[in-house]
């Protein structure tokens, strides 16, 4: 399938549309360190652990992605009372999801029963376990009434639902059921994430979404090629009463069928770093452009590029509408853009790069005119790391060191040329005179220049040095410059003008 310029289009309409999520919300917990030593107590590592983080997880998480593509949304779900049920009424209720688009939620408290928490361990990027404190069993009937009183209160201004079951008692059959004749009453669409493999329980939804495994496992039937997903989806469609399927196919990318049509999305490559809550980021970005006007195959394909991103973040992820946005434009015109970003996007692509233990380079310069001389410094940086950020200066910024004729090549070519090249990872634009705003916010290992500067005067060598980084000072190839070369250029152009002029006036 190809990629529909209208889906940019669509993208923009996502800030107008609610989405109601209900289903099980959880705390995800992730402890990191090293682990260098094997226990005397038993043969296991040690993990010495260096710092912890928590997000919303399951539904939560569902409501993260919605708000970050931005969307509204609006959580119907279960908590403990307990600290970790008012952990997740903490996130829920910041500034950064509470406030404009963001988040209402409807959190329901069952006494006596623990919020869910995952607690996933990482040694050096490895993860070496995981730990689940949870209960599954379904709620009491007077929680289940509470809990569907706030979801008929939340379809009154909902534009579609969203069921994120993770089997954690929430969706009980009589809530499930319940949920989607009251919104089928309304007219409003459902997307459905089963955990269950009996997919009649979740008869009347518009479209639901089990992964490859979870279809297999339904059917009974393999999942293994196009033609045997779409031989399983098409039973299962018949024998559960359901409208249409999409399955997730990690690598394979996805399949969307209908009674009557197949429609097969390839994965859009990337590096995969960590898969967890990537099926979250799928439905989120599926639901908000369904909602929006898109039809299901390019639902599908949105979802499916969110898929790809989600996957190269580190822990429970969350896709932005600008991420999507450039993964669009990426898929429309070349890979190479996908280097572009800007400061907080590198950022956070930095911070999963850290998590796997991977050494974070920085260079930096105008490159108006990229020459051997460039290709040469950027090669060597890359010696120095596992992966290269290049700094470099906007038109403007050009314009304000070098004068009105610089640069003679505009920004967007710039960054084109250098992320190009495969030495280079990123390349970040700045609009400020110098890279230190760059250099504070993103940290490098190795901070990379010339040698015809010194370490004392390399811009942002004393940052770099002073959290214990190093400064690199790359080997100069003689010969080239880029203000040489434009003055040559220049004085070539004055030399075929003056002749070309003597030549005029010889004529008679």
């Amino acid at each position: 399938m190809q990629i529909s310029p209208a889906l940019l289009a669509l993208l923009d309409k996502t800030g107008e549309i609610e989405v109601l999520v209900l289903g099980d919300v959880m705390l995800d917990r992730f402890v990191y360190g090293s682990a260098t030593r094997i226990s005397p107590e038993a043969p296991i590592p040690i993990l010495t652990i260096s710092h912890q983080a928590q997000m919303l997880g399951g539904a939560g998480n569902v409501v993260r992605n919605i708000t970050s593509l931005g969307g509204r949304a609006r959580l119907v779900s279960v908590i403990g009372e307990d600290a970790e049920g008012r952990e997740i009424t903490a996130i829920l209720t910041a500034p950064e999801l509470a406030s404009g688009a963001g988040t209402a939620p409807n959190l329901i408290t069952s006494v006596g029963r623990p919020t869910t928490v995952k607690t996933r361990f990482i040694a050096d990027g490895q993860q070496l376990l995981r730990s689940d404190a949870e209960a599954s069993h379904m709620l009491q009937p007077q929680t289940a009434e509470k809990l569907l009183d706030a979801y008929k209160q939340a379809l009154e201004t909902a534009d579609i639902v969203i069921l994120s079951d993770y089997a954690k008692g929430v969706l009980s059959d009589p809530v499930l059921r319940a949920a989607i004749t009251l919104a089928a009453a309304k007219n409003i669409p459902v997307i459905a994430d089963p955990k269950s493999l009996d997919f009649s329980r979740y008869a009347g939804v518009t479209l639901l979404t089990p992964n490859a495994r979870e279809m297999a496992a339904a059917s009974g039937m393999p999942c293994a090629t196009n033609a045997e997903v779409e031989t399983a989806a098409r039973h299962t469609l018949k024998a559960a009463g359901l409208d249409a399927l999409l399955v997730t196919r990690s690598e394979a990318g996805m399949s969307l069928i209908t009674p009557t049509e197949a429609y097969h999305i390839t994965a859009k490559a990337q590096e995969v770093f960590d898969v967890s809550g990537a099926g979250d980021s799928v439905i989120a970005a599926l639901a908000l452009s369904f909602a929006a006007g898109a039809t299901l195959p390019e639902a599908a394909q949105l979802a499916n590029l969110a898929g790809s991103i989600a996957v190269a973040k580190s822990g429970t992820a969350a896709v932005t509408r600008e991420e999507l946005g450039a993964a669009l434009h990426s898929a429309e015109i070349s890979g190479i853009e996908n280097k572009i970003i800007s400061f907080e996007a590198a950022e956070e692509r930095v911070s999963n790069w850290r998590a796997r233990g991977l050494k974070v380079g920085f260079t930096n310069g105008c490159f108006d005119l990229v020459h051997p001389g460039h290709i040469s410094l950027l090669s060597q940086a890359r010696g120095e790391c596992d992966r290269l950020i290049v700094g470099l200066n906007t038109d403007d910024s050009i314009r304000r060191l070098k004068g009105e004729t610089r640069p003679v090549t505009n920004e967007n070519s710039r960054a084109i040329v250098l992320a190009s090249l495969g030495d280079v990872d990123l390349v970040v634009p700045f609009a400020e005179d110098t890279p230190i705003h760059l250099i504070e916010g993103l940290r490098p290992d190795v901070l990379v220049k010339g040698a015809d500067y010194t370490v004392e005067t390399v811009v942002g060598a004393d940052i770099v040095q002073a959290y214990g980084g190093r400064v690199h000072l790359a080997t100069l190839k003689e010969g080239f410059s880029t203000t040489g070369t434009i003055q040559r250029l220049l004085g070539t152009r004055e030399t075929r003008e003056k002749a070309a002029s003597n030549k005029t006036a010889e004529k008679p």
